[in-house]
This record gives structure tokens, C-alpha cells and sequence, in this order.
């Protein structure tokens, strides 16, 4: 970000020595740089069309009109792909237990309530279906993780602290 942010304030430097009256105020800078990931010809694309925006409105740059203006160059953040066994490991660590505990057969509560959070977060965060959830959990059944998915929404309705515990494991999970 922070040279995405150097190409702009020099593009925009430059554009003033030809334009004196030319300005983007640091927020428009800092909206460009963290929204435009994609390439350094975008940002100085980006600050052609805000001068030339700014030019023929006779407007000052806000970040209003810079939203406007660059949304096409704003390309949709690819979510980060999460793995099952990325959820397993976290969830693991989280619940003191081994990752090979969430694959067993063990039916012991210690086990089986990370074991319903981990296949829920599965099913919540992944596109893999019941079956290949199932599969990854140490060849479970369809139903078995249709079980846990349900009793883990339930329960996260009724009881705060495994609902921030789970929020908790998502935001682990997707940063």
C-alpha cells in the first residue's frame, strides 16, 4: 500500500506542474491506494480521470467523486480461499485438542464439540459439500456433519460465548 500510495502523490505531483490548481486530498490518496490493487497503470489512470473530471466540472477532488470516477478500476477482492485443514488446525488450538482428536471416532465432549464448530465452520466457510466435509473428518457421513452444522447454529443462537467463540475462529480463519 505504501507504494501504491508513492506512485500516486508523484503522478499527482506531476499532474500539478501542469495544472497548478490540481489537488487529491490525502483521504482520495489513501482510498485509491488501498482500492486499486491491480497495477501502477490503474493508479495513474485513476488520477487522469480525477484531473480530468476535476478540469471539466471545475470541481475540487472529494472522495465522493473519486469513488465515482475509478469504480471500474476497482477490481472485487478475491475472498482468501480457506482449507479444511486450515479450520482443523485452528480449531484444534483453539479447543486444546489434536488435529487427528477432530478426525477420530472419539465421542468424548472434549472432542466432539470442536469437532460440530470445526464441520460447521466447514460448511460456512468452504464450498465443499456434506459428503466431502464427511470425508475430511475422518470419513463421517453426510448427515453427521448436517447434525453438527444444525447444532452448532443452534446453539450459537442461544449461548454468547460460543457465538463470539466462533466469530472469534472466523476472523482467525479469514485473516
Amino acid at each position: 500500500e505504501e507504494l501504491r500510495l508513492g506512485i500516486l502523490k508523484s503522478r499527482v505531483a506531476a499532474a500539478r506542474a501542469h495544472h497548478s490548481s490540481f489537488d487529491v486530498p490525502p483521504p482520495v490518496l489513501d482510498y485509491l491506494a488501498r482500492t486499486i490493487t491491480h497495477n501502477g497503470r490503474d493508479l495513474e489512470g485513476a488520477i487522469n480521470r480525477l484531473l480530468a473530471h476535476s478540469k471539466l466540472n471545475a470541481q475540487p477532488v472529494t472522495l465522493e467523486m473519486a469513488e465515482r470516477e475509478v469504480r471500474d478500476l476497482i477490481r472485487p477482492q478475491e475472498p482468501k480461499r480457506i482449507k479444511i485443514e486450515d479450520i482443523q488446525r485452528v480449531v484444534a488450538r483453539q479447543y486444546n485438542v489434536s488435529r487427528s482428536d477432530l478426525l477420530s471416532s472419539r465421542r468424548t465432549a472434549n472432542v466432539v464439540r470442536p469437532r460440530q464448530v470445526a464441520m460447521y465452520l466447514a460448511k460456512t466457510l468452504t464450498l465443499r459439500s456434506l459428503p466431502e466435509i464427511g470425508r475430511r473428518f475422518g470419513g463421517r457421513d453426510h448427515t453427521t456433519v448436517l447434525h453438527a452444522v444444525r447444532k452448532i447454529e443452534t446453539l450459537v443462537s442461544k449461548d454468547v460465548a460460543l457465538s463470539e467463540e466462533v466469530e472469534s475462529l472466523k476472523r482467525q480463519l479469514q485473516d
